[in-house]
């Protein structure tokens, strides 16, 4: 029996489904409550609510989920500037990113005590969505962009430091994992032309890295991932070597890719509790893998099996995207859009 022939993985947004995403991502923004704090207060005074501790990014349950929220829907509004809800998109993103509240966001991470805030998954999408209102056309995105460049030449900067210090990568499939953060950072450092950021992150993950070989693939996931500790290292070290090299570099790392095993080595996960926001993370996980193997991938064509991998991946997380649950549906649409667009 012949096996039915696979679509390729979508490359880009359909206007339906980004008309999906952007709902989901306005509904988000604008929202409050719930939350979930990441804040140190020093005193009984600094206990304050989100929209007040962060008057630009203070919905979506989290910090870093708002930032996100917001580039989903700059990126959308990009690429669909006559999508029915571009109306609703400018609305949000021209009462969020004004210069008074992105200053008092750069404020809070001036405080004492708050260097490590958001730090490094926070940071990486501030710089992702600093990227996008540069790429935006006409004068509501020059004026957003224009409003962020204080916080974000400040997190560019911050990173330069912060990667000077760190000893060691964080190898996790949690908000702490580092390479993630320094994907997002490099494709920013180059479309802003930052040649100190850019430079650093090449020097330190090679450092990092480059000498890693077989990676425990068979180990993963975790139950609470999001993110694959190998294969976003992959992902990383795609956009820091030539094509060449990293053939041999995942060669060496990801041996089973590398021999057109992906089918054995990496099977959708499944979550099995949506209420649950630590459990929910495998949703996203699906999309993060079909990224990072989509772009493996492109640099293996002949590698048949990483391709179809990626599309297995693809369709389990796109398809529990739109969930009816806010715990995933906070933050998984602009997983959806990075996958769909990037």
């Amino acid at each position: 029996m012949s096996t039915p022939r696979q679509a390729p993985l979508p490359r880009t947004l359909t206007a339906r489904s980004a008309s999906a995403f952007a709902g989901l991502a306005l509904a988000g923004v604008g929202r409050e409550w719930p939350h979930h704090f990441q804040h140190l207060a020093r005193n009984v005074e600094e206990v304050r609510s989100p929209r007040e501790l962060h008057p630009a990014f203070f919905g979506c349950y989290d910090w870093h989920s708002a930032v996100h929220g917001h580039w989903a829907l700059a990126r959308i509004l990009r690429l669909f500037p006559r999508l029915p809800a571009a109306t609703r998109i400018r609305a949000a993103l021209d009462e969020n990113l004004t210069r008074k509240h992105l200053d008092a966001e750069l404020d809070y991470f001036q405080g004492p005590g708050r260097s490590s805030f958001e730090r490094p998954y926070g940071w990486g999408w501030l710089l992702a969505l600093a990227a996008e209102l540069r790429a935006g056309r006409g004068p509501s995105a020059r004026r957003w962009s224009k409003a962020m460049r204080p916080l974000e030449t400040f997190i560019a900067k911050s990173f330069v430091s912060y990667l000077s210090k760190l000893p060691y990568p964080v190898r996790t499939g949690l908000h702490s994992n580092t390479a993630f953060a320094l994907t997002l950072a490099l494709d920013y450092a180059r479309a802003a032309d930052d040649r100190p950021l850019a430079s650093m992150i090449v020097e330190r993950s090679r450092i990092f890295y480059g000498a890693d070989s077989e990676a425990p693939l068979a180990w993963e996931p975790s139950g609470e991932d999001f993110l694959s500790p190998s294969l976003t290292e992959a992902d990383l070290m795609s956009r820091v070597m030539p094509a060449a090299e990293f053939r041999r570099w995942v060669g060496r790392f990801l041996p089973s890719l590398a021999a057109d095993e992906a089918g054995t080595a990496l099977r959708p996960p499944r979550a099995f509790d949506r209420g649950d926001p630590k459990l929910a993370h495998l949703d996203g996980l699906n999309l993060s893998r079909a990224w990072a193997l989509d772009r493996i991938a492109a640099l293996m064509p002949a590698n048949k099996k990483v391709r179809e991998a990626a599309l297995r991946h693809a369709r389990a997380g796109l398809a529990h995207v739109v969930s009816g649950n806010y715990l995933g549906e906070h933050w998984l649409a602009s997983f959806a859009v990075y996958l769909l667009t990037s």
